[in-house]
């Protein structure tokens, strides 16, 4: 059944629907969009109490409730040393390490770093031997995406593809699919040395933004394209919102080799939750200096 999903999913026209789906999701008809909130919260148990406007009327559009912000104490940060943090809401697909450069994804199939970075080997290696973890995100789920660690932006890589399904059935049965699905790539330093987050679209979720850039996708492009940070280089803290998904998605977590271990219990199928504890510093790189912290916030408020 679902190898019969995946080829139906692969003769869609992924870009076209999620085109529509935007126009939907971002309509300001009041009676449509209230609506449509109304199914999502009801189907799915959306928690509105830990919403900051819990008042659907409020929202501007779908979209603008889908990635409604939290209220200040709805996600408290693990405190403890060396803490990793979940950038996330979700659910575990996978974590553990990268062998030999490839990342399981399910049931036997597996994908390469150097592809999920945009084909470069040089982007790739100090991530060898590493540890991964892939966390997909319901329609229940809060939509913003948050620091592990606190680091320091390098370059940011957007490469084009696909936009299959990223739910468990799909996983299963699609070889190499975040791979082969459009994405985000963020590559940072932090104290546990290099660490990339990438964000996945799905289908209708061609829409992914940062919060240094904006949207960065649509429009997709037909080559993968990069930025690089060196002057003045924006530094997040741990737990500071780096981006979002208009829609939900995946995010895949990657540190290097010996700089990070994973919780024991942080395995396939565990729910997280934002700002809790997944995994430690195992061994630190350089710190992340507290005046780029002050720059990159000056550069963000444009003085």
């Amino acid at each position: 059944m679902n190898a019969i999903n995946a080829i139906f999913q692969s003769v869609l026209p992924h870009h076209t629907l999620s085109k529509w789906m935007s126009k939907l999701t971002h309509s300001e008809t009041v009676w449509f969009k209230n609506l449509f909130i109304k199914q999502i919260i009801r189907h799915y148990g959306v928690n509105m109490d830990e919403a900051l406007i819990q008042d659907i009327n409020a929202f501007k559009s779908f979209n603008d409730f889908f990635t409604r912000e939290l209220k200040p104490d709805a996600r408290p940060l693990s405190t403890e040393k060396n803490a990793i943090v979940s950038p996330a809401d979700g659910v575990v697909s996978q974590a553990g390490h990268i062998t030999e450069g490839d990342i399981f994804q399910a049931k036997g199939k597996s994908f390469t770093v150097t592809e999920l970075l945009g084909g470069s080997e040089e982007r790739a290696a100090p991530f060898n031997d590493g540890v991964f973890t892939t966390i997909y995100l319901s329609p229940k789920d809060y939509h913003r995406l948050h620091m592990p660690l606190t680091g320091t932006l390098k370059e940011m890589v957007h490469v084009p593809g696909r936009l299959f399904s990223v739910n468990t059935a799909t996983t299963e049965a699609v070889p190499r699919l975040f791979a082969r699905n459009e994405r985000v790539c963020c590559l940072f330093d932090t104290e546990a040395g290099p660490m990339a987050l990438i964000l996945v679209g799905a289908i209708f979720v061609s829409s992914v933004e940062t919060v240094w850039h904006g949207v960065v996708t649509p429009p997709t492009r037909t080559t993968v394209q990069n930025w690089l940070y060196e002057e003045n280089a924006l530094t997040l803290a741990k737990g500071e919102e780096m981006g979002r998904f208009n829609m939900g998605s995946t995010i895949i977590v990657l540190f290097g080799k010996d700089y990070a271990q994973w919780n024991a219990e942080f395995t396939a199928n565990k729910a997280v939750k934002l700002g809790e504890l997944i995994g430690k510093v195992s061994k630190k790189s350089a710190p992340v200096a507290e005046s780029n912290i002050f720059s990159g916030l000056i550069k963000r408020l444009g003085f």
